[in-house]
Parts: C-alpha cells; structure tokens; sequence
C-alpha cells in the first residue's frame, strides 16, 4: 500500500510504500476513503508540539472507510462496510493507557500499544481495533469526506456528555472560534441547548456562527478585559449559565480563561477540553460555596460514537456546514499546509488515500 509517512520531525511527509496490514484477532483492516487534517497537524510533524511519536510512521488519527478485512473473531462486521475508525485506542488490561492511532501516546506504559498501531489514516489501508469500528450505513463514495465531520464533532460531544448536558439550559462555550468549540455550538444545538453563549477573539468567525446557527446563539467578542468580559458574558446569557465547555488555546490569557469559568452558575458544571497550560488561580472558596463541578475531559466514550451518527442520520447533525478541501494522498503535505492556513470552526480538510 501506499502511505505518506512521517519519517523525522521537521521533515514533510513523504510518499512511500508499505506492507499491506494483515488483520489478526482483534483487529480489522480498513480502506481508507477520507481522513481529516487538524489545522495545527503542521505542528504536531515538526515537533513543536511535543508529541510523542515513534517514527518513521503514517499519521492520521482516525477516518471513514470500508471494511477490507477482517479478524477471525469479528461477528458483525463485513468486507464492504462503512465504517467511521475511532483513533482512540485505550488498553484492553488497564484502559487509563491511551493512544491517538497515527498520532500520539500518552504514558510510557501505552508504548506497545502504541507500536502495534502508530500507522495511521494517512495511508490506502489502516489496521484498527475491533472496537473501534463503528458501522455508519451506506453512504456515496463522494460524499466520505464529509464524514470526517463526525471527528469534529465528536470531541466537544464528549464534553457535552460528560457534564449531562439538558434540554432548554444554557451553555457558554468558550474558545467558539475554534475548530471543536465551533462544532460543540451545532452539537449543543442539536442536544436541546436553550441558550449557547459562544466567546472567543474573532469577531467575525463569532457573527458566522450566529448567522448560521440562529438566536439561540449569542456570540461574545472578548476584549482581553476581565471586568468588561464578564459582564457582556451576563449579558448574552441572560440568565443563569448551567454549564461550561472550555476549549480556550494554550495562548489564553489568564483573565480570559477567568471571565469564561466563573461565569457559571451556583451549582453549575464545568468541562475542561482546550489547550491551556498555565495554573489556573482559581478561587477555593468560590468553588466550594459554589458548589461547582469541575471535569477534565479527554475525547469521548465509545458508546459516543453510534449516537453521533444517528443524529447525522436524523437529520440534528448537518454535514455539509463545513467548508470541504479534499486533497489526494500524493498532496499531503499540501493539505497540512492548507489546514493551517485555514483553520476555523467552518474549514474541514481531509485527504482521500484512494481518490474522490
């Protein structure tokens, strides 16, 4: 098979031949029809982002595809299916060792897990856990790109479960101009949010949110001041704020990240999915008084999965909001050129291994 293989970090991808995967027990192999590129993959390949990957390898967390083959213990899935490949991939014997398949490993402990399945989506076939195959019905060979979508759309679901979102609440969603806190609006959205407060810096990305997704939304440009912040995140809310999903980016100011926090209500939850590295500071007292819940929340569960794709299949999730660039695998690295350059909470991009 062919794969675009990552070879050292700082070096582009390269275009190479590998050995076809051969499913074992466990284990299926796909055709790989689409795989989503992440707007900061560039920064994951030259190492500034810091993780950890045995190279050389084919990266890629996660795609669509069709089933090629399967392991001898497999029940229910066929050579043919759609299927949408979760990447990630947690120890059978101690589930809290993790991996992004194509992308990255959490522990030292994951390593051998790691090494069976650090080859990714951007090749013609991909080896993956049983269980990480989920079955989304027939769809138009064209039409896997969009698929991708459920990945995006996955991951701010997670959060929105683990914090038990409800029907007619209010949600603030800080970072919303980003990739996950863009697609967490269009999830909360379909779950029933009465109110979705959506923050970040860019004006105008917020005002296309609003735009598409109606008055449920209410989109707060932040200016970097916490006091003026705060109370045009009242504002918005109208109300009371139940719950809070955070996706603000490793560069969020302190103040920033307060303004968005500790707007929640008494009693209130938050979820923590972005990317910020500094302490957070927060108030003891407040959060004891307040008998607020706090969650780190890293992706989502696998029963996730299935429900996501009947709500695309329902109708509730709409695949073509996104803004679709499809590359050839020999295009790779101007896909991960192109991600960078535009990325967004509209943009998907995606390399098809096999052709469109």
């Amino acid at each position: 098979m062919r794969a675009a293989v990552l070879n050292a970090f700082g070096e582009p991808l390269k275009i190479e031949t590998m050995p076809d995967p051969s499913p074992g027990a466990g284990s299926v192999v796909i055709d790989v029809a689409a795989a989503g590129v992440a707007g900061y993959a560039a920064n994951v390949f030259d190492g500034a982002r810091g993780y950890r990957l045995e190279l050389p390898a084919a990266p890629g967390p996660g795609g669509i595809g069709r089933v090629r083959a399967v392991g001898p213990d497999a029940t229910r899935l066929k050579p043919g299916d759609w299927v949408f490949c979760e990447p990630t991939i947690r120890a059978r014997d101690e589930a809290s060792n993790a991996i992004l398949q194509g992308w990255t490993y959490r522990t030292d402990a994951a390593l051998p897990l790691h090494r069976l399945y650090r080859n990714g989506a951007y090749a013609e076939q991909m080896m993956v856990p049983t269980e990480n195959v989920t079955r989304i019905g027939d769809i138009d060979a064209r039409d896997a790109g969009r698929w991708c979508g459920l990945s995006r759309m996955l991951v701010p679901y997670g959060g929105l479960w683990a914090g038990d979102l409800k029907a007619g609440e209010t949600l603030l969603i800080s970072g919303a101009t980003g990739g996950f806190g863009g697609a967490g609006v269009a999830v909360a959205l379909a779950m029933g949010a009465g109110r979705v407060v959506a923050t970040g810096r860019n004006a105008e990305t917020l005002g296309d949110l609003a735009a598409r997704f109606g008055s449920r939304v209410k989109p707060v440009a932040m200016t970097g001041d916490e006091v003026a912040d705060r109370a045009a995140i009242a504002e918005a809310a109208g109300g009371p704020i139940d719950m809070v999903l955070d996706f603000l980016p490793r560069e969020a100011s302190l103040g920033q990240v307060h303004a968005n926090l500790m707007a929640v209500r008494q009693g209130g939850r938050i979820m923590l999915m972005g990317g910020v590295r500094a302490p957070l500071g927060l108030d003891y007292n407040w959060l004891m008084h307040g008998e607020i819940t706090m969650r780190g929340v890293w992706m989502y569960p696998p029963e996730a999965v299935p429900r996501m794709v009947q709500m695309v299949r329902a109708g509730l999730i709409d695949l073509h909001q996104f803004d679709l660039a499809e590359f050839a695998l020999d295009d790779a690295n101007a896909a991960v050129a192109y991600a960078a350059a535009n990325a967004g909470p509209r943009q998907l991009t995606v390399i098809r291994p096999n052709g469109c």
